[in-house]
């Protein structure tokens, strides 16, 4: 095969026929991994796609890498002589050094600087110019003794690539223009592209992402899960075990249909719907998959939690097997695949190894990263996910088990691809379902960063892109200077003291809009804005009236005087969700429907993250002064409306009652007006938001939002209510920071608080919720409930604690048991508290909910009683009646099934002895009743004959709705999946079975 050889931009070659305009969707951007060749000069590739779903590599030429140096003022004498030092000591590395004039990002001054923007022809030469010229210093060799001159740098740690994005004004996943004859075809072509084609930087035309150019063009995603298999069912590891089965499913955006391919080692039998390649290699079956990735060729690689197991797991058996053309997956011909691996200690969090890819011209896209970054789930399996969001379970096959599939048959072998492909169906609908690449294509056009950037960085470079580029327009040059850590605190938001209790009658709560970014825009905080030292007025050429001191001391000049950029920004977000929300409204195509719902909460989430981003002290930008400062006054303002509604909202005002200010968070605020319908409620809520926004400076508005009624407020951050935003129907039950909504308790607690708020809340009879919580202790001490209930799951993050931890000594015992199917750090640990000898220690009584299934080992209720349940429900009720603390004890606790521990060391030397089946008195022999109870064999037989099948048939049920799962009615059930809802339950319905079976013999034979 003729080898690719790279085209330089002064080789292109151009048709006789003019060439026509192209626009394309841009959603990779990369910096070349070496220079041109001929020139020696950085240049930069755009991966895209056009509306026609051609894909298209455009080279970008003419941008050179740059940053910028502070002369001192001392020394603006010397520029030129600072310059010909420079230019001297890198001679034909440097393109250009020009003067430009501008003012410091960091502080408000009056005066301009002078800036030498030293551009170079690649970013090796940048890097080294600025350390030489800002830590080492230009020397200027003059008739006596040679003088150094040190600069500061100013925007040289911006990344390259993120650099060139600002300067053309490109943002992420946003359509780009190459205007007719503007640039020319590559015909000895680098990539797997359609098109390949070279421009100059200043040629482009990049859109902003708003009307026409707001589409998401017809990108090609590629969905994948890999199944391998250990030795002897140990978890399999890259250097010793193979990769048995790839699973894909390519779709194209807009489009319905989607291609199924199975890549399976020894093949299997077909399955509907997937092509089935097969392999007797492992070798063959990895090269396959790559040149299948290489020809199918797609924009986007997508899998869940592809990060840390799939693609490394690949990587490193390609390695292994020396398949060295593995790696080359990217849209480079010849280029492999790059993989960084980083490790992250913490004494909280253990040793933890993550990866970044970087897969030339294709986003990496894990999803599972996405999910548990962005949602609070209590478990982020793909199961446990799949559950929430699409009321969907999928079998859950053990590694230990894929094994013996494996070395089976054809039919084995396709159990775990029909496992493997549904792992990838359930990707692609979670990926749809919670519109993830509309929403985070949205966040990379809102930020203006790469669309790799939004997945892999945090929100720190989100707005300094944003800073950037609306710096840039303004000459504002921002310093290098990032944060050292300091440990300065500052006062947080206010909460106003909770007046606890339960309220049935309407509390109306008002909600300031963006509060925070509306105070930085209406106090005019920014660091171009700021006075560090204090100065006073006339010093600064200002009347006393242009500066204004904050509630915490620190000074910043009017709008006046200089309208701050950090404002402008904000202004920019706040105004381009209002025009999103807007045009949401009135949309009806699903698809831009999807867009815009993405787009105002990207702007959303970038707004707010702006406060964090000036507070953040070890971050790129830090400026306390700004954040302490909109904290100081958002906690005036929740103050001051206390203090306003209060004072309006009397009976001396013409009111029924005195409007009373329950409880206030950040920021909103809870308001009792005494009035009894929630028409009433509303009215005055939206009187009260108008009334109070009128004291405030614009932007700040308070807006009415909803009532509650009624309304349990419990402690700080910590109450529940029906949530009206309407008279005629409440829109749901809201609950924060109480144990219906939190992820750190078994099961049995969510279920507990939920419905019992259910019955205080919505039936409003505390009666009801009260009988309901005494049954579910009942049932609890009576060990009445499903083991999932009390399963409590936490993550097995590190060996070693300061002291011991349940779920690590549970992993210690299973290894002991059997160290294959052990958990590994990483994944999460289910167990169950059981009863131990006296004064045993909770890590002592933890144990696997299986294992306790298996044997017959009693659940330590009261653990659960005094542990989980009783706080909750202790604050759900002390303020609705007068003595919560009966519903934990009385007559409904006093029968407790208790089960003598059968696992300790003593249990060995207890001897079994027969009992009769009906009064339980010790029997001689084998005999099933004693000769008092024989005369009721008949009514006995018929009793446990009834249980026998009522448990028979609740098994079979349970059995077939997992075979349903699994996708076939004929095959044994193997599924793990131990977040599924009714996994336990098969197991205990088994067991149940079991046994009535056996007293049902027993008792045949007594016959």
């Amino acid at each position: 095969m003729m080898k690719h050889q790279p085209q330089t931009h002064t080789q292109k070659k151009t048709r006789l026929e003019a060439l026509p305009q192209i626009s394309f969707q841009q959603f990779v951007v990369e910096e070349a991994a070496m220079m041109d060749k001929v020139t020696n000069k950085t240049v930069y590739w755009c991966y895209g796609v056009a509306s026609d779903g051609r894909s298209i590599a455009c080279r970008v030429c003419e941008f050179k890498p740059y940053f910028l140096g502070l002369v001192p003022r001392v020394h603006h004498n010397k520029i030129q002589a600072i310059k010909e030092s420079i230019t001297a000591t890198y001679k034909d590395k440097i393109d250009s050094i020009t003067v430009v004039y501008g003012k410091n990002f960091y502080g408000y001054n009056i005066e301009r600087e002078v800036f030498l923007k030293i551009k170079a022809h690649d970013l090796q030469t940048a890097v080294s110019v600025r350390k030489h010229t800002t830590e080492v210093g230009v020397v200027l060799k003059t008739d006596k003794t040679p003088e150094t001159i040190f600069l500061s740098s100013f925007e040289a740690g911006i990344p390259s690539v993120l650099r060139f994005m600002i300067d053309t004004e490109m943002t992420g996943m946003c359509w780009i223009t190459l205007p007719q004859n503007k640039y020319t075809e590559i015909w000895k072509k680098t990539t797997r592209c359609e098109m390949e084609v070279s421009i100059d930087a200043a040629d482009m035309i990049c859109h902003d992402s708003a009307g026409e150019w707001s589409a998401i063009g017809p990108i090609k995603i590629l969905f994948f899960d890999i199944e391998c298999t250990g030795r002897g069912g140990a978890f399999p590891e890259a250097q010793k075990d193979p990769v048995i089965q790839i699973g894909n499913e390519i779709t194209v955006n807009g489009e319905t249909e989607s291609r199924k391919d199975l890549f399976a080692l020894k093949g299997c039998s077909d399955i509907p719907g997937v092509a089935v390649h097969g392999f007797e290699k492992e070798e063959d079956l990895l090269l396959a998959w790559k040149e299948y990735v290489c020809q199918t060729n797609p924009d986007m690689i997508v899998g869940y939690n592809i990060n840390n197991f799939d693609l490394p797991y690949l990587f490193e058996r390609a390695e292994a097997l020396k398949v060295s053309k593995f790696r080359q997956l990217g849209r480079v011909v010849g280029k492999n695949a790059e993989m960084k691996k980083s490790v992250f200690q913490s004494s909280a969090y253990g040793t933890r190894i993550s990866h970044d890819f970087k897969i030339q011209g294709r986003i990496v896209f894990d999803i599972f990263q996405v999910i548990q970054r962005d949602f609070k789930l209590r478990s982020y399996s793909l199961n446990s996910v799949s559950s929430h969001f699409l009321k969907k379970q999928k079998e859950d096959v053990k590694h230990t088990i894929i094994g013996k599939l494996q070395t089976g048959n054809s039919e084995t072998r396709k159990r775990i691809g029909t496992y493997c492909m549904r792992d990838v169906s359930l990707t692609r609908e979670l990926t749809d379902k919670l519109m993830l690449v509309y929403n985070y294509s949205e966040m990379a056009r809102v930020t203006g960063i790469p669309f790799a950037y939004v997945l892999q960085r945090g929100q720190q470079v989100r707005v300094m892109s944003r800073l950037l580029r609306t710096a840039r327009g303004q000459s504002f040059y921002i310093p290098d200077i990032r944060g050292s850590g300091s440990e300065e605190q500052y006062e947080g938001a206010t909460v106003i003291e909770p007046k606890k209790g339960y309220y049935n009658t309407p509390i109306t709560t008002l909600d300031f809009v963006s509060l925070y970014p509306s105070i930085m825009i209406s106090n005019n905080l920014c660091y171009t804005t700021h006075i560090p030292d204090k100065r006073p007025a006339p010093e600064l050429g200002l009347s006393s009236a242009s500066l204004e001191t904050t509630p915490c001391g620190d000074v910043f000049v009017s709008a006046d005087v200089r309208r701050g950029v950090v404002p402008e920004v904000l202004r920019s977000l706040l105004g381009a969700r209002a025009k999103a929300k807007a045009e949401l409204q009135k949309e009806t195509d699903p698809f831009k429907r999807a867009v815009l719902n993405g787009r105002q909460n990207a702007l959303k989430l970038c707004a707010n993250s702006v406060y964090g981003f000036t507070g953040a002290s070890n971050g790129i930008l830090p400026c306390l002064a700004i954040s302490r400062s909109t904290t100081a006054y958002g906690r005036a303002m929740i103050e001051m409306t206390r203090e306003i509604v209060m004072r309006r909202f009397t009976t001396e005002n013409g009111y029924k009652t005195n409007a009373d200010v329950i409880y206030g968070d950040t920021d909103s605020v809870m308001i009792k007006f005494g009035v009894d319908s929630l028409e009433e409620a509303m009215a005055l809520g939206r009187a009260a938001a108008e009334h109070v926004t009128g004291h405030f400076r614009q932007p700040v508005q308070l807006c009415f939002e909803k009532v509650y009624f009624p309304y349990l407020l419990i402690a700080k951050k910590r109450y529940a209510g029906l949530y009206w935003t309407r008279p005629d129907k409440h829109d749901k039950m809201d609950a924060k920071g109480i144990e219906s909504v939190r992820r750190d308790n078994c099961p049995i607690v969510q279920k507990v608080i939920t419905t019992a708020l259910d019955m205080l809340l919505l039936h409003r009879d505390a009666d009801a919720a009260g009988r309901y919580v005494k049954q579910a202790v009942s049932d609890l001490l009576q060990n009445r409930l499903d083991i999932s209930e009390l399963v409590i799951t936490k993550t097995f993050t590190k060996e070693d604690y300061a002291g011991k931890q349940a779920h690590v000594e549970l992993v210690k015992k299973m290894r002991l048991r059997d160290e294959k199917s052990a958990p590994s750090v990483g994944e999460r640990v289910s167990y169950v508290v059981v009863k131990g000898i006296k004064n045993a220690k909770l890590y002592e009584r933890a144990e696997d909910p299986l294992y306790v299934l298996k044997n017959n080992i009693p659940i330590d209720t009261t653990y659960y009683l005094d542990n989980q349940l009783a706080k909750p429900i202790l604050r759900i009720f002390a303020p609705i009646v007068s003595s919560p603390e009966t519903l934990l004890a009385g007559e409904h606790t006093r029968k407790v099934s208790i089960t003598a521990p059968t696992h300790t060391a003593m249990s060995k030397f207890v001897v079994k002895v027969n009992q009769c089946m009906n009064c339980k008195n010790k029997l001689p022999g084998d005999s099933a009743l004693c000769e008092d109870c024989k005369p009721m064999w008949k009514e006995l037989m018929l009793q446990k004959t009834h249980a026998a099948n009522r448990a028979s048939e609740k098994f079979a049920r349970l059995w077939t709705q997992c075979q349903r799962c699994q996708g076939s009615l004929h095959q044994e059930v193997i599924c793990t999946n131990n977040d599924c809802p009714i996994f336990y339950m098969r197991f205990k319905s088994q067991a149940d079975s079991n046994k009535l079976s056996e007293e049902v013999k027993r008792l045949e034979l007594d016959w």
